[in-house]
Parts: structure tokens; sequence; C-alpha cells
């Protein structure tokens, strides 16, 4: 008897429908056909021993199960369950109803038990698209599935509960879930606040500057100024998700596995710190099954490079498309795949090997040159990519101590919220621009226009600061921003000269 069953396949953030068929015939032997990879292959022993510990038999006639389409590759455990059953109803073992209506995704342990899986999400918003009523799944990832509308999600954990569902012997509830509700109650739970960081007022204002306008930032400064603990809490400043990014970067997670046991929604910005010696796969994306890297992981989030420069200078270079394009594509022989990667990045450096050159009381041992040399490990198109250049100075112990009560995060995302409104207004008419970060030469022209006090002033910071040419457009960016933090409609002569002093690496002479 021939019969179909349902699973899916995972390709980037998006899923594609497989259907399993398994026909048991006269003959000897398992065959399984359609491109599986080894784990698929293997699944004959998972399911004949799942099957003979629950009371049923792997039938000794021939089995062939095919999954098709057959030219795309099946990678993975997760089609043991809808194999198990497939076969289970072709040897006429069970009545199972409903299989054509069913989505069906789990991995078998050899006693029955039914692990969890990876890209629950996107697979229960595939089945959803194609017009499946039910998706079962592991009980594990049935609260992630369940945020998708309109599907049943039916969570079990052993074959014995998935057969029983199917033969209407005990019928397992479905999963109510409130998407929104969940969401609310998470939007705003973020462990680290700005009014626990005593001192530090430009660089907080740096920061906020950042987050108004969706700049890259760099921080300069010795170690233990505060730089990483600064970068930890630019997601408590930024714009709450929109339901719609929460569940694109919930997609993101579910495919590499990383959503918390807990959690079934990103609700905040995620914050990435990868390790310097992470590789180019590891930060972009790929492998043989290409999976999102950390730059999609921080998908309308946050990248955080500690210590830039001890980064592999390949590493850093395979940033500068995705910084531009806001997206990352990983092509292979037959596939090409594309992941998001709209995030902000926040880099960290010290300003030379010892951590102490410009410092204000503790002396660089530095040879000469060896500044210069260290900051040439970042190279020009990534520094170009970089708005604001930050110099960070250690905080005094008269600042640590004082009782003085600073602002919170909820007070600053609130004037960081008014000014991106200001920017949705403005750009409401380009569907590709949210923020004056990612405006073009041509828009800056347009949009950053400064009087004739505006252009001497920015004139004389090139010439005596020496600032370079890339460094024009980035100054205007920030200004615009800085305005749109002070409500202006035009770019004011005060908020130029704050934008001129976020330059530091173009001047001329600073490292030597």
């Amino acid at each position: 008897m021939l019969i179909k069953t349902f699973g899916s396949a995972v390709y980037g953030v998006d899923a594609h429908i497989i259907t399993i068929e398994a026909n048991v015939i006269s003959g000897t032997k398992f065959y399984m056909v359609g491109l599986p990879d080894s784990a698929v292959k293997e699944s004959e022993h998972r399911v004949e021993s799942a099957l003979k510990q629950n009371g049923y038999f792997m039938p000794r006639q021939k089995v062939i199960v095919n999954l098709a389409p057959a030219d795309i590759k099946k990678e993975g455990s997760s089609y043991d369950l809808p194999i198990a059953l497939g076969i289970l109803s072709a040897s006429g073992q069970e009545q199972l109803e409903g299989l054509d209506q069913s989505i069906i995704m789990g991995e078998l342990s050899l006693d029955g038990d039914i692990r969890p899986i990876r890209g629950a999400l996107p697979i229960a918003i595939e089945a959803r698209k194609r017009g499946f009523k039910t998706f079962i799944l592991p009980k594990e990832n049935a609260s992630e599935a369940a945020i998708v509308d309109n599907l049943e999600i039916i969570g079990v954990q052993n074959i014995k509960e998935a057969i029983d569902h199917l033969t209407n012997r005990k019928k397992i509830p479905m999963i109510d879930y409130d998407t929104r509700d969940v969401f609310e109650v998470n939007i705003n739970q973020y462990a680290a606040d700005f009014a626990n960081v005593q001192g530090q007022e430009n660089i907080k204002r740096s920061l906020e500057i950042a987050a108004a306008g969706g700049h890259n930032v760099i921080m300069i400064g010795p170690p233990g100024a505060g730089k990483t603990m600064l970068a930890k809490r630019l997601p408590s400043i930024l714009p709450p998700l929109s339901l719609q990014e929460s569940l694109e970067t919930t997609k993101i997670y579910s495919v590499a596995g990383q959503l918390k046991e807990d959690s079934s929604l990103v609700a905040t910005r995620p914050f990435r710190s990868p390790h310097h010696t992470i590789s180019d796969v590891a930060l972009v994306g790929g492998g043989g099954n290409p999976q999102p890297g950390e730059i999609s992981l921080a998908n309308n989030g946050v990248l955080f490079l500690d210590e830039l420069p001890e980064f592999k200078r390949t590493v850093l270079e395979v940033m500068r498309q995705p910084l531009e394009e806001r997206k990352v594509t990983i092509a292979r022989a037959k596939v090409s795949i594309e992941f998001p990667a709209n995030f902000m990045l926040i880099a960290s450096m010290n300003p030379c090997p010892c951590g102490y050159y410009n410092h204000p009381e503790k002396e660089c041992v530095c040879a000469p040159g060896v500044v210069q040399k260290y900051l040439n490990r970042v190279s020009g198109p990534l520094l170009d990519r970089i708005d604001l250049h930050v110099e960070v100075t250690p905080v005094s112990f008269a600042q640590l101590t004082e009782d003085r009560k600073t602002e919170s995060s909820e007070v600053i995302r609130a004037r960081v919220i008014a000014a991106r409104m200001v920017q949705q207004d403005r750009f409401k008419d380009q569907p590709e621009i949210f923020n004056n970060a990612m405006m073009n030469s041509q828009m800056v022209k347009s949009i950053c226009e400064i009087n004739q006090a505006g252009k001497n002033l920015l004139k004389t910071a090139m010439e005596k600061l020496g600032l370079s040419a890339r460094a024009y457009d980035r100054i205007l960016k920030v200004a615009r921003t800085i305005a749109d933090l002070s409500g202006k409609d035009e770019i004011q002569i005060e908020h130029l000269a704050e934008a001129i002093q976020y330059r530091s690496l173009d001047r001329d002479g600073w490292a030597t």
C-alpha cells in the first residue's frame, strides 16, 4: 500500500514542503531514495527500534521510502517520525487519519521518544501558506511553531502519542498561544540599563546618537574604561522591535537552533559578541548546508566586535558588503541562499598594543610606529562604514563614587524613538531606507543641506584637523541625526560641530 506523509526541508530561513512516500510491496529489503544524506538513511534503524519498542514491527517485505522532490538534498534526522508513521500506515498496522493535511517532523530515539528539531517556525509558516491544517512536531518546539496562527499545533513527546492522536484514541489538545501578549510582556526585558553607569556622559551621548540614526560606532580607549559595559547597554535604548521584526529574527534563531528552551519568540533586540578568533564562515554564515552566521543572528540588533584589531583581516573584510547591502548571499553549486543582516556594528579597540596611548595618567610603552601599525590592522574601507569614532577615557574615582542619579535607558530610549519617528516620516517614500545611516550620497546632498556658516566650519575642520574626504558624508549624516534629536528641521552649526568631533581616526597625526 502506498501512503504519503509530509515533512519539510529548511534552506536559509525559508522552508520547502517534502512529500514522503512509503510503499510496502512483495519482496525484501529497505530502500530509501530521493537524495537523502547519511543521517536520513540511518533512520531505518531508528524507526525499526522505535516501532518494536512500542508494540509494532518493521515489515519483512520490500519497503520503499521516497523523499520528493528528488532533486533537493534531504539532511538531518527530523524525517524519522513521518517515515515511521508512513511505514506504519502503509503496512496496515494502523489506520492513521489526516496524514494528507498534516506536516509531521521529529527525530526518533530508539525507544520512540521524540527529540527537538531546528527550523520549526519557518516550517509552520510554510505549512500554513500551503494550506495544511495540522503540524505535529516535538513538544519542545510546539510553542515556537504556535506563533503562527490558523494552524493546529500538536506537540508530542513520543511516537505513541502521535499514533494515538492520528487514530483518535487519545486526542492531544492544540497549543494555545497568544503571540501579541507574549510579545508585549517581553519587549522591554533588558538586563542592563544606562542608569547603572556612572560618568562617561560623552560616550552615552554618542551611543544615543548612534541609536537614533542607526549609525555604526567604534570606541577607542584603554582597558577598563567601560567600552564593553557601554556596548552591552546599547540595545536597551534602541526602539522596540516591531512584531514583524521579531518574527524575522525568531526565524533566524529557529533555523540556527539557538532559541532558548523557555523562549519561543525573540522579543528584544539581539546582542551578539563573537570572540576575535571567529572564522569568516562563522561570522557571515555558510557551510555545506548553509547556516546563518553571527551577522544574521544580530539581525535587527547589535553586533559587538571587542578588540577589533585582533580579528583576522579576512574576517573583517567579508563584512564590508553585508554592512552596505543589509543582507548576505551564500552561493553554492546548486543553490543560492540569502540571509538578512540588518545590524548595527559596535566595535571597540585599545589605541595601541599596550593599551595606554593618549591615556591621561599612564604612559604608553609602545615603540615608535607601533601605534599606527596597530591601527592599520583595521582597513580603511571598513572604517569608511563606521560613522562615529569615539574616544573613551577612564572614569575618575570621584565620578564612580558620586551619588548623582543618571538617566535610565527608558528616558534615553524615548528621545531615540522620537528621532526615529522623524526619520520614518522622512523616508516614507523610500521602502529600503529606514534611518539616516542608510542614506546614499545623493540623498545626503538633498536631505543634509547646510548653510554657508556650516560649510565654512566644515571646510575649516577638514583643513585644520586633516579630516579625510570619506569623513564628509559621515559628518553630515551624524549632524542630521543630532538635529533630529534636537527637534530641528535644519542642521545648525552646533550640530555640525558635535558631529565633527566623532571622527577621531580620520584626523591626520592622531596616532603619531
